[in-house]
């Protein structure tokens, strides 16, 4: 992967809350990731938690929401010579393409007109509009305030906890928060929502089949990641190989639920799968890269 020093960081693509905001429970959609305070296990809990209190934004009206960050250093750091260079400012630009890539493929693929988020990175704990959250339940998106949120010190625990450690890793994790984002836009969050709420029984393969999307959608944008450009036309990205690709891969294998349960040292049990097997996430990603085409990520009529 080889990123064009010549494109434009959009530091306006990210509420850059770091040093601010508060614990609590949890909220969103998260990836299951160990970490944090609680390690594999705990993270374990806290989706199980999470799916228990509601799962995809429907405890949002706990919170009010998060504060405004203050972007001003992360502005400044991203217009430097050694940007790239910078953790923050790499993950900005990988926003910046997934966010310019869907305002054109999302038009073309279902005919809605694609509206921009943020994504808040944040330290420690934030305040959300789906509750409160920490580090501890890894990068999500929050359906009620339509953002993705992150705290970059994960990607640490995906390369030294889960031995995920390729570059690429980072932008196929954002890519699969915002293709939650665009599930939200086409309204097949809610539809989900509703859908569990008649048959409790299958809430969680639902739930697969909406993260097993958000694969196939990371898939898509991977594929066409090198057509991407800032504002000004200068493309985001020169190059990306079949390495970088592998790496995406990888990371979706070692962040399946068996592989997520083997690492606990608990047994492994499809039926209590949310975000799918290590098998299925390496399938619907490469799915939607081999296609290049959202509309191939109908996970809901697919079998599973």
């Amino acid at each position: 992967m080889e990123l064009n020093e010549n494109a434009r960081i959009d530091t306006s693509q990210v509420d850059d809350r770091r040093g601010s905001g508060g614990g609590g429970g949890v909220g969103g959609i998260p990836i299951p990731i160990g970490g944090g305070r609680g390690g594999i296990v705990g993270i374990i809990i806290a989706v199980l938690v999470a799916l228990v209190g509601g799962g995809f934004g429907l405890n949002a009206a706990i919170d009010g929401g998060g504060e405004q960050g203050d972007n001003t250093s992360l502005e400044q750091k991203c217009s430097a010579d050694d940007a790239l260079q910078q953790l923050d400012c790499r993950n900005t630009l990988y926003v910046n393409s997934i966010q310019a890539y869907w305002r054109t493929a999302l038009p073309e693929a279902f005919g809605e007109q694609y509206r921009a988020t943020d994504t808040v990175f944040f330290s420690q704990a934030v305040n959300t509009a789906c509750g409160q959250a920490d580090s501890g339940v890894g990068p999500f998106y929050c359906p009620a305030d339509a953002q993705v949120y992150i705290d970059l010190t994960f990607y640490q625990v995906l390369a030294q906890q889960l031995g995920a450690e390729g570059e690429f890793a980072q932008p196929y994790v954002l890519a699969h928060e915002y293709g939650h984002h665009v599930q939200n836009l086409l309204g097949t969050n809610e539809q989900v929502r509703r859908q569990q709420q008649r048959d409790p029984d299958g809430a969680n393969e639902l739930s697969v089949r909406l993260e097993l999307q958000a694969d196939c959608y990371a898939g898509a944008w991977a594929r066409n990641a090198t057509g991407t450009a800032d504002d000004s036309g200068q493309k985001i990205f020169k190059s990306i190989s079949e390495q970088d690709i592998a790496q995406a891969i990888d990371t979706a294998e070692k962040i399946g639920d068996d592989a997520i349960s083997e690492r606990a040292n608990r047994p492994v049990n499809p039926d209590e799968f949310t975000h799918g097997s290590s098998q299925q996430r390496r399938e619907w990603f490469t799915r939607g890269y081999e296609t290049g085409d959202p509309k191939s990520c109908d996970t809901f009529r697919a079998g599973l």
